[in-house]
């Protein structure tokens, strides 16, 4: 990779369609807006029209002749994907960006009854990419990309306990779905391989980046003490979001991307350009991601048939 990659060097996008989950803030929003000015029509997945709507006129105010549109898409209940799936208007899909997330946020579970983080970080996506993949397949040199985080290491995966219903600690299950969407890239990658397919499908994490995720949880709870902490580390330690979306644009555009490599910063994982990531060998173990993959099929309703 090259050290100073930067926006400038994603290739031109044009007669390509992406869609980018989580679209309206943060790291997806700036995702969206630099495939968009490569000439991508790209669709803004969000679960707020209000919010999703705002992101589309900012895109078209920020970038000349942007070609984006605002689909909704609440990755917290099952019925939303798939209806954003079944109403998908397009032929093919070239790039999907699995950006959305949610972290260390207080129990909860969704609509379908799954602890938050791990509905919304893994099996939203899990589902979405499976209904989806018909339209990547249609498409020539499709990508998928996931997006994770370094801190996937905080814990892998467990298999008897999915939707942490024997202990919750916010911490170590938001690492799970972390570590599950690298399972989850890492069986897909497999997958796709054996069926003979072209799709890559690829893995990112942003380092610190300065979002929205590190306030929610503390603000969903009224700490705001932990809130103001959280808002000072995005002013003086995180890097802008601009930089943190430069490891998903680089694994969704740059030439030569292999299939289940994790792009991140390259100054400790935290910041600056991309380049290849360290992962923890639980998110490489081939049994793990079947087993979690056959997991995720029966929660979900969802398969892949490759």
């Amino acid at each position: 990779m090259t050290q100073g990659w930067s926006a400038r060097d994603i290739p031109d996008q044009s007669g390509r369609t992406a869609v980018v989950t989580g679209a309206n803030s943060g790291i997806g929003l700036v995702t969206a807006r630099e495939l968009a000015r490569k000439g991508a029509h790209v669709v803004l997945a969000c679960r707020s029209e209000e919010r999703g709507k705002e992101a589309v006129a900012l895109i078209h105010r920020q970038v000349y002749g942007a070609d984006v549109e605002f689909r909704p898409l609440d990755l917290a209940d099952l019925s939303s994907v798939r209806a954003f799936a079944e109403t998908y208007p397009h032929e093919r899909l070239d790039l999907l960006i699995n950006n959305a997330g949610v972290m260390a946020l207080p129990y909860g579970t969704t609509a379908d009854g799954f602890e938050r983080q791990f509905g919304v970080n893994h099996l939203g996506h899990f589902a979405l990419t499976g209904l989806l993949l018909p339209k990547l397949r249609a498409a020539s040199a499709a990508r998928i990309v996931s997006v994770s985080s370094g801190l996937h290491v905080l814990s892998d995966v467990d298999l008897t306990d999915l939707n942490s219903e024997r202990r919750y600690r916010r911490w170590i299950a938001y690492g799970r779905s972390k570590s599950a969407n690298l399972l989850f890239i890492h069986e897909l990658s497999r997958q796709l391989r054996s069926a003979g397919s072209d799709v890559v499908a690829a893995a990112a994490h942003p380092g610190y980046a300065a979002t929205n995720l590190q306030t929610a949880g503390a603000r969903m709870e009224g700490r705001r003490l932990a809130e103001r902490i959280a808002e000072l580390g995005n002013r003086v330690v995180a890097q802008p979001a601009e930089s943190g979306a430069l490891p998903t644009l680089y694994a969704a555009t740059a030439p030569g991307v292999r299939p289940d490599s994790f792009t991140g910063p390259r100054i400790q994982g935290w910041r600056g350009a991309p380049t290849r990531s360290t992962r923890a060998k639980w998110t490489l173990n081939d049994t793990t991601g079947e087993r979690l993959w056959v997991a995720s099929e029966g929660l979900t309703g969802v398969r892949y048939g490759l």
